[in-house]
């Protein structure tokens, strides 16, 4: 099992609309950054774990826990005229980009944020502290259970 963080803009898609999503899953449509597609295509699997991160909100950081129910396969929103994912370089032969399918396991107690995380010299590896801004990142294990701790 690997863990990952996946971020979100919660006034576009929050935590609590995945707990809320039929049967609490949903795909992780509209990544459009290849570091982060190659994430999900090639180390994202089924059962890996990925906090929910809030960003671009006025509480930044941490929120909850997804599980991986289905891994990677082409993104429909990518051949969708209508989608503000739509790319007209992606054909089905060809696909550009791919969604998982996660599934809501809970909300954390408390929101873990940004500058929580940056703060704490037990987090030595996450992105997130080196400015990374990518909407999928690996996290390790020791990070991982360092921010679930600061969530209790």
């Amino acid at each position: 099992m690997a863990y990952w963080l996946f971020k979100t803009e919660p006034d576009a898609f929050s935590l609590d609309d995945l707990k809320n999503a039929p049967k609490q899953t949903t795909l992780w449509e509209g990544v459009r950054n290849y570091q982060a597609r190659n994430f999900m295509r090639d180390g994202v699997k089924i059962g890996d774990l990925a906090m929910i991160y809030h960003s671009s909100c006025k509480q930044v950081g941490v929120v909850g826990i997804a599980t991986v129910t289905k891994e990677a396969y082409p993104d429909p929103t990518q051949f969708d005229l209508s989608s503000d994912y739509y790319d007209a370089k992606a054909t089905s032969k060809k696909p550009r980009w791919v969604v998982v399918e996660v599934t809501y396991q809970g909300h954390l107690k408390k929101l873990v944020s940004l500058k929580d995380i940056k703060a704490n010299n037990n987090i030595t590896e996450i992105a997130l502290k080196k400015g990374g801004r990518l909407s999928v990142m690996p996290v390790s294990e020791n990070d991982w259970d360092e921010i679930i701790k600061m969530a209790k």
